[in-house]
């Protein structure tokens, strides 16, 4: 009889596990949004191409530089039209024809890439100090990356500046001479 107790206690215990393992498993999980579930495939994307380094880097041995060389091996897989200093349609935002430019990434889609890097960095453990997708290198990448695609394509970029909002009031008694309505504009 002892030895049925012992058995019917361990059966219990495993039967309450597997009753445990199966609510949870029956729980709906909410679904990763669309930014969560990209951030985890670039981060998965950046850890098997730093383990295909010759020799392997480690998360922990990570710097700036591996990171720079994970971003030009992306432009192999861009579809932005990049002309080159020499090209006839460099500078010309819409060409009439084919040209053998190489494709690289957009300079938006590197940007985006780095932002969800730098957070994913550190929610899987990285110190703010030592991110390297936060670096100064990154940045100074970017901009180049930036004002070489705005250059080949003839668009220069100009950063936005804040508008300064007014006071609806001051405008109202400055417009009111020229016979505009009352209502200011925001």
């Amino acid at each position: 009889m002892s030895s049925d107790k012992g058995k019917d206690i361990i059966e219990g215990s495993s039967n309450s596990i597997q009753q445990q393992q199966q609510q949870q498993q029956q729980q709906p999980v909410a679904p990763l949004s669309r930014y969560e579930s990209q951030k985890r495939r670039d981060w998965n994307t950046f850890g098997q191409y730093i383990r295909n380094q010759r020799p392997p880097v480690t998360l922990s041995q990570c710097n700036s530089n591996n990171v720079l060389d994970f971003l030009r091996y992306l432009d192999q897989f861009g579809k932005t039209k990049v002309h080159l200093q020499g090209c006839v349609y460099f500078g010309q935002p819409d060409p009439p024809g084919p040209c053998t430019c190489p494709l690289k990434q957009a300079w938006g889609s590197l940007d985006a890439l780095i932002g969800r890097l730098r957070a994913a960095y550190e929610e899987n453990g990285g110190l703010p100090e030592t991110n390297p997708f936060a670096s100064g290198a990154i940045r100074i990448y970017l901009r180049e990356v930036r004002e070489s695609q705005a250059k080949a394509r003839g668009i220069p970029y100009k950063k936005r500046k804040k508008k300064k909002r007014t006071n609806p009031i001051k405008n109202n008694n400055n417009n009111n001479d020229h016979g505009s309505s009352s209502f200011a504009v925001q």
